[in-house]
């Protein structure tokens, strides 16, 4: 029996990875739950899955879930960064869900690998801020990454049993957002609530926020460059409206390899979940005659700078990353909380990074340095543009 501990329980991939335990009771064990401050969710898993170690971010956090657990069995609530770590480390896990959104996830994802944990990784902005030191941990740690993302499990998928140095290009596909056929007037008046109206996923604030502007297309082709080890020119872009087609890797005899499927989290998850295995699912299978026709075409990126900014950050040094995603996390926020325009995204991202000297990521702090630095320049800005 495979024994899981999940970052981010109460999140969209953790709630989806829970879905796919209890349909295996047989194969895997929840042995430790790390959420942020949906307290009721938690209580509701720790109930149903009955995990040995918890964590929440906070001490008042703490005691509501304790209040709600009341006539539960005594178990241990950890807090904060403290406890994400030991639910990431925890000894009994074979395996770490990495799911938690935001850079807040890089400290307890380096943890997990650095006790030697297999890691599967939908935390992308680890590999945004600080992508070097994650893979070379991973590497001096012999800890597999199975990646959870639906574009780079289709391009892990297909890479098995390839030779990397076969490969002439990768093509990451995106679904376009609700806002594909715009025009840069019909942009400036979008709310957040049209903008988390996402044609094709449902997924959580901060990265329905991110899929309407492209960026989680550009953090994607950061992520992609660490994951594979290639450079940003062998990495492309192409809006795929359908989403069946999940990543494409073309090799360089001409052959183009895809990974297609309906587009539902439960596929990726439950990869990561059983690799080298797969389960067996009740999810629907693809049809394409029902389908019709599958279309592609480039970005773009006037329109939608994000990609280009972080194509921008990847011929940086190290720390431009860390400036991309700290600025996005606070541009999104701003953007949710009606301070800001949905165009402004982009301009506090580049503003931000414009004011930035880039710099090598000796280690962890350094990243977390320059994540802070990147906040308070876009907070900053921010307040610049609400006057």
């Amino acid at each position: 029996m495979k024994k899981i501990s999940i970052l981010g329980s109460t999140g969209f991939i953790g709630t989806n990875t829970l879905k796919i335990i209890s349909a295996f009771p047989e194969r895997y064990k929840v042995v430790g739950l790390a959420a942020g401050s949906n307290v009721a969710t938690l209580s509701e898993q720790i109930k149903m899955y009955k995990p040995d170690v918890v964590s929440v971010t906070s001490p008042a956090l703490a005691a509501k879930l304790k209040d709600l657990l009341s006539s539960y069995p005594a178990l241990p609530i950890l807090v904060g960064q403290a406890g994400m770590i030991e639910v990431a480390t925890y000894p009994e896990a074979d395996l770490v869900i990495s799911a938690m959104v935001g850079s807040v996830g890089l400290i307890p994802t380096m943890a997990a690998i650095r006790s030697g944990k297999r890691l599967a990784l939908a935390n992308k902005e680890a590999l945004v801020v600080a992508g070097k030191l994650v893979m070379e941990a991973a590497q001096s740690h012999g800890v597999d990454i199975i990646p959870i993302d639906s574009e780079h499990s289709a391009i892990f998928q297909v890479f098995k049993g390839q030779r990397k140095e076969d490969v002439s290009r990768l093509i990451l596909t995106a679904s376009g957002g609700p806002f594909l056929n715009y025009d840069s007037k019909h942009l400036t008046n979008i709310t957040p609530e049209e903008a988390l109206k996402h044609p094709v996923w449902k997924m959580g604030k901060k990265i329905t926020i991110d899929s309407a502007t492209l960026m989680n297309k550009g953090l994607e082709v950061i992520e992609a460059h660490w994951l594979f080890n290639l450079p940003p020119e062998f990495i492309q872009v192409l809006i795929h409206p359908q989403s069946i087609i999940h990543s494409m890797v073309e090799y360089c005899d001409g052959s183009t390899l895809a990974q297609m499927s309906l587009p539902d989290m439960r596929l990726p998850i439950s990869y990561a979940l059983a690799y080298p295995e797969r389960l067996k699912n009740d999810l629907p299978s693809l049809n394409l005659a029902n389908l019709g026709k599958l279309t592609f075409f480039e970005p773009d990126f006037e329109l939608f700078p994000t990609v280009r900014l972080a194509y921008q950050s990847l011929q940086e040094e190290a720390s431009m990353g860390a400036v991309l995603n700290g600025a996005d996390e606070v541009a999104v926020e701003a953007f949710l909380k009606k301070q800001i325009s949905f165009p402004e995204i982009p301009l506090v991202i580049k503003k931000s990074m414009d004011k930035h000297n880039p710099r090598s990521i000796k280690d962890i702090e350094d990243a977390m340095e320059v994540d802070a630095w990147a906040r308070q320049t876009a907070n900053n800005i921010v307040n610049a543009l609400k006057k």
